[in-house]
């Protein structure tokens, strides 16, 4: 961890509220770039660019394979800033068809010893029209890739989910890079029920539908985000249907509500508390849930690793494992700042270091090469 991070981080986030001091932290990141001068200086420093990662997945060129998760930037307020950090695609949200304030406080939680977050949230966010306004009137300051990942609005009954989903495709697929499904989070009653296969295939060609109604000229890029606590056949399941309906990608995973057989550490009064675990802890399983997808999908379409992404190591097993995109989030509160410069550096050694030539050489290569030496 870079030294003067660690210190504030002790001496000043740690001891705030964790979410007080995300919102304090984005609040500096989001000054920051809007002064021209140290704008450029931070992501001179930041975010240097490396040739050999440049990335082409979903149809589209990045400057990396390295993004931000959503949930870091639920409402399109940040983009620029942490492009200036150094992610090489930014996906805000998720967002709901209707604003919602999400759970009661506390609803976010350290597990420090872990290296691992709980939250709670429950998409809260402004709503799919305020946030499709904002992606209208954004004038970017640093170029990067936008995903847009849309949930289901709480109060809406299960029966008028897809009409939800919809509503939110419709606004927001003309300001999106990419488009996400999010059918993955455990702090929306009932949405994790979508992931089973006779209730997503609906759900996801209805939003297919919508995204090409909404926006002409070009396709938007379709991906659903799982959970790593789906059983191994139900992962099948979704790898099968997002075959069979020509979707662009899976994202996996999503926060567990595991808590066994997971090595916490941390005081079981912490790790009790109800909500998705994100962080080193997941690390393990979503490598797993990544190599099944791989495993069944190859190249067909493409995946996004993520869950316990914390150095430059990671993200290479998670390339290996078959991901062409990783991302992170909750190590960017332990790592800090420099956390995007010291992965994209490590990823490029490790490329340097490989018997492949390219990054997009190196996606799936320990699949491919455990399947020709069984």
């Amino acid at each position: 961890m870079y030294r003067p991070y660690r210190l504030l981080f002790q001496l000043v986030l740690r001891r705030l509220d964790p979410e007080q001091a995300h919102h304090l932290a984005f609040g500096w990141i989001r000054r920051a770039v809007r002064v021209p001068v140290l704008r450029t200086l931070l992501a001179a420093l930041l975010a240097p660019r490396h040739r050999e990662l440049r990335t082409e997945a979903l149809g589209l060129r990045m400057h990396g394979p390295f993004g931000m998760a959503a949930g870091f930037d639920k409402n399109a307020v940040g983009i620029d800033g942490l492009a200036m950090l150094g992610f090489d695609h930014v996906e805000i949200g998720t967002v709901t068809g209707r604003p919602q304030s999400g759970n009661p406080a506390p609803r976010l939680f350290r597990l420090t010893a872990d290296h691992g977050l709980i939250n709670r949230m429950g998409f809260n966010n402004e709503g799919s029209a305020a946030v499709a306004e904002r992606l209208a009137r954004r004038r970017p300051l640093q170029r990067t890739t936008v995903g847009v990942n849309i949930g289901k609005t709480k109060a809406v009954p299960e029966e008028e989910a897809i009409a939800d989903y919809v509503t939110s495709a419709e606004r927001l697929a003309p300001h999106a890079d990419y488009l996400v499904v999010n059918v993955s989070s455990p702090n929306t009653p009932g949405l994790r029920d979508l992931q089973a296969a006779d209730r997503l295939r609906p759900l996801l060609s209805a939003v297919r539908e919508a995204a090409d109604r909404a926006v002409t000229g070009r396709r938007v890029p379709l991906l659903v985000k799982i959970a790593p606590d789906l059983a191994d056949e139900d992962v099948d399941a979704v790898a099968d249907l997002a075959v069979d309906l020509g979707l662009d990608g899976i994202i996996a995973t999503n926060t567990t509500i595991a808590r066994d057989g997971l090595g916490l550490v941390s005081p079981p009064a912490l790790t009790a508390e109800t909500g998705g675990l994100s962080g080193a802890p997941l690390q393990e399983r979503s490598l797993e849930v990544l190599r099944r997808l791989y495993a069944r999908v190859g190249d067909r379409i493409t995946l996004v690793g993520v869950g316990g992404v914390t150095t430059a190591e990671d993200a290479w097993r998670r390339i290996l494992a078959g991901a062409t995109l990783v991302q992170g989030y909750s190590a960017f509160v332990y790592e800090g700042p420099f956390w995007s410069r010291r992965i994209h550096r490590g990823l490029a050694e490790l490329l340097r270091e490989s018997p492949y030539a390219t990054l997009a050489d190196a996606v799936g290569a320990e699949t491919r090469e455990a399947d020709t030496a069984a």
